[in-house]
């Protein structure tokens, strides 16, 4: 919270955020490319410490190869591994995409499940991965905190913490329920686009005159 704040100006300065990024990213969606859960849940796995364009290069051969969790579940680690060397750490990737494939055939009839609690069961998954097919695969709102997320929101001062599961019970307390995904998304391009970690073009942001840590504007 910004010093001095009451909770009223709080609420107000969180929904001029919201209206204001919705306002610069009508079109806010998923970049990883994907054709139903299953795919969003292994791009998503493989999108760890890799950016979503280079994910999106290499699942098309991936998926190719391996189309459903069946054949995934069944294939050979080196071969899924030679998919997707160039998204680094591919070995351990590989071992987490195989085994998530794995659990899927066991323990859910082959079909990605719908809830937070049964996602994060699987080898690989956790809240953020979670978040993002239950927000984008079955419209189901959730707020995945990435490091986009994590930065801004601090810079904002709607939260004072690096802990993403303390980050999204903050702001998911302070922000309707039906736009928790879409938030998360504007704030992963906002981030990308203008708030930039090394650069932030302050000048350039729709959130400047709301941001406590903004540069100097004159």
């Amino acid at each position: 919270m910004k010093q001095s704040e009451t909770a009223e100006e709080r609420e107000d300065r969180i929904r001029q955020i919201c209206a204001r990024l919705a306002a610069a990213y009508p079109d806010a969606a998923c970049a990883l490319t994907h054709a139903n859960a299953f795919e969003l849940l292994v791009a998503t796995i493989l999108s760890a410490q890799c950016t979503d364009e280079r994910v999106n290069m290499v699942t098309p051969r991936l998926f190719q190869k391996f189309p459903d969790p069946a054949s995934l579940a069944a294939a050979p680690a080196a071969e899924v591994e030679e998919c997707i060397r160039s998204t680094g750490f591919f070995r351990a990737k590989a071992r987490s995409i195989i085994g998530m494939a794995q659990a899927l055939m066991t323990g859910f009839d082959g079909k990605v499940p719908s809830t937070m609690e049964e996602l994060t069961t699987l080898p690989g998954v956790g809240r953020k991965t979670a978040n993002v097919v239950l927000g984008v695969a079955f419209g189901i709102p959730g707020l995945p905190v990435d490091t986009h997320v994590t930065r801004i929101t601090n810079l904002l001062g709607l939260v004072d913490s690096t802990d993403p599961v303390r980050i999204e019970q903050e702001i998911c307390d302070e922000v309707p329920r039906e736009d928790w995904t879409l938030l998360s998304l504007r704030l992963i391009l906002h981030g990308r686009a203008v708030c930039i970690a090394r650069r932030p073009k302050c000048q350039q942001c729709v959130l400047n005159t709301l941001c406590p840590s903004a540069r100097s504007l004159s």
